[in-house]
């Protein structure tokens, strides 16, 4: 008797079991996995190229100035202070040197660059109005030097030098307009109401050596 009864409501209780059984979603086809992967591995290309970006970067609030370096350079640590940085090119004996000194002496920029380009072979360049300056040189010893001065508002001089072998010039010659293109100046930090009136570091040494 106890057995029939339990046969008789085996239907009832399937039943039930069935209507609360969860759908089950179909799983993704391998074309949307693969979307899913491309566009994954997009945004990491993305984020790698955006840090990459900001490495290239640099930027002296201190100071008042930016500049942007070729990608795989690295950076001179010991060469590099408060008032400049300086990237190498690994192994190929290229460098950027960019660095800010404060012009004491208020001297106008072309004072700055009859001073710089003494004991320079070849040196050849033009003014830009008043306060920028580009030029090429030699420094004696087979390397060809870019360089380009700006002289911010207050006096300060920021010196960008683009040295590299004089038989690697086809390669580089390039590369350093473009990289002296990217300097920009811009109201120091002391010179700004958010920094206030601070004193005045030492000078670094020039850019030109």
């Amino acid at each position: 008797m106890k057995s029939s009864s339990l046969a008789a409501c085996l239907p009832i209780l399937l039943l039930v079991a069935c209507g609360r059984a969860e759908p089950v979603e179909d799983l993704p086809s391998q074309e949307e996995l693969a979307a899913a992967a491309n566009a994954a591995a997009a945004k990491a290309v993305a984020a790698d190229k955006a840090e990459s970006n900001e490495s290239r970067n640099y930027v002296n609030v201190e100071r008042g100035f930016s500049i942007t370096f070729p990608e795989g350079w690295e950076k001179d640590t010991a060469a590099s202070n408060m008032n400049g940085v300086v990237y190498q090119d690994p192994g190929a004996g290229a460098d950027v040197r960019i660095f800010w000194q404060r012009n004491q002496e208020k001297q106008t920029l072309q004072q700055v660059v009859a001073a710089m380009s003494s004991g320079s072979e070849g040196v050849d360049g033009d003014f830009v109005g008043d306060n920028e300056y580009r030029g090429t040189a030699n420094d004696g010893e087979g390397n060809n030097v870019a360089v380009r001065l700006l002289r911010q508002p207050d006096g300060g001089i920021v010196t960008a030098t683009f040295v590299y072998p004089e038989m690697l010039s086809e390669q580089y010659q390039a590369i350093a307009e473009k990289v002296l293109d990217s300097l920009r100046i811009f109201a120091r930090k002391s010179e700004t109401a958010e920094g206030g009136a601070q004193p005045e570091a030492g000078n670094a040494a020039s850019g030109a050596e």
